[in-house]
């Protein structure tokens, strides 16, 4: 790969990366939020769990995109 496409790859891998780790924090946080049910509901429940789950699925499709893209556009 030459340097403008593996910059456009690895920026792709860094946000699939940032996507998974997204993902899977947003389940850790729910898994500790259970134990208090008051703060929990108050913080918006199984809500905040979708929304922070749902901004590590952009991640990771954003980060697929860029590097299909990268690879479709290589010389």
């Amino acid at each position: 790969m030459a340097g403008a496409t593996s910059s456009g790859f690895l920026l792709g891998v860094f946000a699939f990366l940032l996507g998974i780790a997204g993902i899977a924090a947003a389940i850790r946080r729910r898994r500790g939020r259970e134990r208090y049910a008051e703060t929990y509901a108050a913080s918006g429940g199984i809500m905040y769990t979708v929304a922070s789950a749902g901004c590590g699925v952009v991640l990771l499709l954003g980060g697929l995109g860029l590097m299909i893209l990268a690879l479709a556009f290589k010389r």
